[in-house]
């Protein structure tokens, strides 16, 4: 038997920083409420609020009758529900540094996973490009996150154009409801406003969080004397162009692209997160992850 190309993926170091760095507040904060919180717990009563409490879960009617502060406890604040949308088109396969997007999203998605189901949660994968490749239902233990690590470190599981709007019908139509979260890990590099439609009807369904992977070849093109081929990834279609020239045009077009999901998220109350290949993601991901919880007492 053929043994399996694999990516230059360091996930285990990836799970240790990031179960290093989170550690220091997650005694204060349930796992759930950094971001697993979904949309469709059942509320089962009341409890009074502390100051590590999520301040939009106080019920402010129930705290004026009581004369104190009640927040509203939910049947489902463990053993949550957590699907992964992970991009596994060959746009993912591109990189400037020393990790490929694809091979930078596994160890993002290896340590949000383990740290999911360390915390007594359920995670699920579903795998797309051009079109639905695999979908693997929430579960837990040793042998559900081996088979993940065996599936996205595979190298062939990175072929295809990605269908992120095909994905996002999929998710809508058929992800249970007792999905607590989404989280999206794609470049977002063909996000337009179709795909946007189908975002927003996930985001209204589940608690959804956008982590969004980019190169630096993202965002501008290399500095080098010569000309380059650029290929269209949806017609294949092939331009040679000459990087000074077109280097303006090409940082405008992509700031645009990214100013619309940005703006897209913003206005519809969807967390977003950009990671770039060139940065570790642990500390930025930690950062953020402060950030929301300290939001959401406010939101």
């Amino acid at each position: 038997m053929t043994e399996k190309r694999r990516l230059n993926a360091d996930i285990a170091s990836s799970i240790t920083q990031l179960k290093t760095i989170i550690k220091q507040f997650e005694k204060k904060q349930k796992l759930y409420r950094l971001i697993l919180r979904g949309k469709g717990l059942e509320f089962e009563s009341y409890r009074s609020f502390t100051p590590d409490d999520d301040a939009s879960l106080i019920d402010w009617k129930a705290s004026k009758r009581a004369n104190k502060l009640l927040a509203k406890q939910f049947t489902e604040e463990q053993n949550l529900k957590i699907m992964f949308l992970i991009d596994s088109g060959e746009n993912m396969i591109s990189g400037s540094t020393e990790k490929l997007k694809c091979e930078y999203s596994a160890e993002v998605s290896g340590a949000l996973a383990h740290m999911v189901m360390n915390g007594g949660n359920k995670a699920g994968f579903f795998y797309f490009n051009s079109k639905i490749t695999k979908y693997v239902p929430p579960s837990r233990g040793g042998k559900h996150f081996s088979q993940f690590l065996d599936d996205i470190t595979n190298a062939e599981t990175y072929q295809g154009i990605s269908n992120l709007k095909e994905a996002l019908d999929f998710a809508f139509t058929y992800f249970p409801k007792s999905t607590a979260s989404v989280i999206i890990v794609s470049d977002f590099v063909l996000f337009n406003e179709e795909t946007k439609k189908s975002l927003l009807n996930v985001a209204r369904k589940f608690e959804t969080l956008i982590l969004s992977i980019k190169d630096p070849t993202d965002k501008t093109l290399p500095n080098f004397s010569g000309e380059i081929v650029i290929e269209d990834p949806r017609t294949g279609q092939q331009m040679l162009v000459n990087p000074s020239i077109a280097k303006k045009v090409y940082e405008q077009q992509m700031l645009e692209k990214e100013k619309f999901l940005t703006q897209t998220c913003t206005e519809n109350n969807i967390d977003f997160l950009e990671l770039m290949t060139d940065k570790p993601f642990v500390p930025v991901l930690a950062s953020f992850l402060k950030g929301r919880t300290a939001r959401r007492k406010f939101r």
